[in-house]
């Protein structure tokens, strides 16, 4: 069992100063694997003050200087690549080859996305005209506390590292607790690009914790989170009191509208992509609005695709889905399956349990609501598993109203052949993000939501200036 107990703290692997041991899962097969320390205040603070002491010499560094770090930084990731969907795959139970394909590779994308942001971007513009002139500074925001989730590790990770460093912050990572051994890994990967010390540092913790004692901190001036719309309340309550700046990357409930006019693989592409990951990405398409001409053939090829979904191990090679990351998660999903049941939603494929075959780890089976209403629970909570709720639609109007009828606002997904239609739907959506016809977002693009989806964006520019302050002087030709 891998002993990964120590922090990354002001350019060294130090032992905490207090906490408690916590045993990483593997999902897969429920056994332990890895053992890490749940931090305490002393080991916040550590890594707190080394990014303090760090920043005046980092902020002052130029574009050029952050770029060659940060493409250090790129290399010493690509040297590990492999390694890292490994981790990945055994810690939160993506299959290998999505591992290897996408949850490891994004890292590598956001590195190269931010690259460009920053040579792209001008720190310092000057402007005139009708009598006046004056200079628009943008400055690092200082020290930045990041707290990521187990689903999609390294591409949270990664949004946050590469442009708080690109902008010259100092940071302190927190991942998560449930998933932590990929950051732990970026962390050494963060040691061997060379660094100045106290630039990037790590602790590990849970929420509870460490999360708590960063977004109090007096000496955090910003806290970038993804997770639970529940978790970001709380760390948005925390931070109120020394007004930092919070950026939230929240739940989501995604529609996607498939219009009559919808490409033939329209449906089982949106079920397929409500399946990926094992349902645990909070841009999922979770309720699916079908056009009530083709809605019950909508039906049958959902019923088809979750029954020909193959659910294994993680490190089983080939097209499937793994399993859920935790007991806690897989006991949630259950309770949301019963409930939807409970609640008169048409039960078409799946259901409880674990798939034939699996008896022992955190499998779900991939699950199709049919004829789901706006009051049922699967309408309106995020399930965050291979679940899909599906109702059907007359009119685009009816479409647009059941699809914003919703808490959140992260992405909306529209399938039409009509280009003016797919345009008017995207502007009335309440979401930060459409999709039309599976054309999906990549490295450099703004990725985030409204409302209690959150705030913020990251991604690219619009990423970089997330951890950039404003600063107007006047009076300088």
């Amino acid at each position: 069992m891998k002993d990964a107990t120590q922090f990354y703290i002001d350019g060294e692997w130090v032992r905490p100063r207090e906490g408690t041991p916590f045993t990483v899962l593997n999902p897969s097969n429920e056994e332990a694997f890895a053992t890490i320390t749940l931090g305490g205040q002393a080991d916040t603070n550590a890594a707190v003050a080394a990014a303090k002491a760090a920043l005046p010499a980092w902020k002052s560094t130029t574009k050029a200087e952050r770029a060659d770090v940060m493409r250090r930084v790129l290399a010493a990731y690509m040297d590990r690549i492999e390694e890292m969907a490994e981790v990945i795959s055994q810690e939160m139970g993506a299959p290998i080859a999505l591992a290897r394909a996408a949850q490891a590779a994004v890292g590598a994308g956001h590195f190269k996305a931010s690259i460009k942001a920053l040579e792209n971007y001008e720190f310092e513009t000057h402007h005139g005209g009708n009598g006046s002139s004056f200079r628009v500074y943008m400055e690092p925001i200082g020290v930045c506390a990041l707290i990521t989730p187990w689903n999609w590790p390294m591409n949270q990770v990664t949004l946050k590292v590469a442009p708080a460093l690109a902008a010259g912050c100092t940071m302190v990572l927190k991942p998560s607790e449930v998933a932590p051994m990929s950051s732990y890994l970026f962390a050494e990967i963060m040691d061997a690009a060379d660094l100045p010390k106290g630039v990037f540092n790590m602790v590990n913790g849970d929420g509870a914790g460490v999360g708590t004692q960063l977004s109090l901190h007096p000496d955090v001036d910003m806290v970038s989170f993804t997770g639970s719309t529940r978790a970001g309340k709380l760390i948005t309550k925390n931070a109120a009191d020394s007004i930092k700046r919070v950026t939230l990357e929240l739940g989501g409930k995604g529609a996607n509208i498939v219009f009559a006019d919808a490409d033939e693989k329209a449906v089982e592409r949106g079920v397929r992509h409500c399946f990926n990951n094992s349902g645990q990405s909070c841009n999922a398409p979770t309720r699916m609005l079908v056009e009530r001409s083709r809605y019950d053939e909508a039906v049958d090829t959902a019923i088809k695709v979750a029954e020909t979904t193959k659910v294994a191990a993680a490190n089983v090679e080939g097209p499937t889905i793994g399993p859920v990351v935790s007991e806690v998660q897989w006991d949630k999903i259950q309770g949301l399956i019963q409930k939807g049941i409970d609640e008169g939603g048409r039960l078409v494929a799946g259901g409880t349990g674990r798939p034939d075959g699996l008896n022992r780890g955190y499998f779900a089976r991939p699950t199709v609501f049919a004829d789901v209403n706006q009051d049922m629970t699967i309408w309106k909570e995020e399930i965050f598993g291979p679940v899909l709720a599906m109702t059907p639609f007359d009119s685009e109007e009816e479409a647009l109203e059941m699809a914003n009828d919703t808490a959140y606002g992260l992405t909306n997904y529209v399938q039409t052949q009509d280009m003016e239609k797919a345009l008017r739907a995207a502007r009335e959506l309440r979401s930060g993000m459409v999709e039309i016809n599976g054309k999906s977002h990549g490295p450099g693009m703004p990725f985030g939501g409204q409302r209690q989806s959150g705030n913020g964006r990251e991604g690219g520019e619009w990423g970089l200036e997330d951890f950039l302050e404003v600063k107007l002087v006047t009076g300088a030709s």
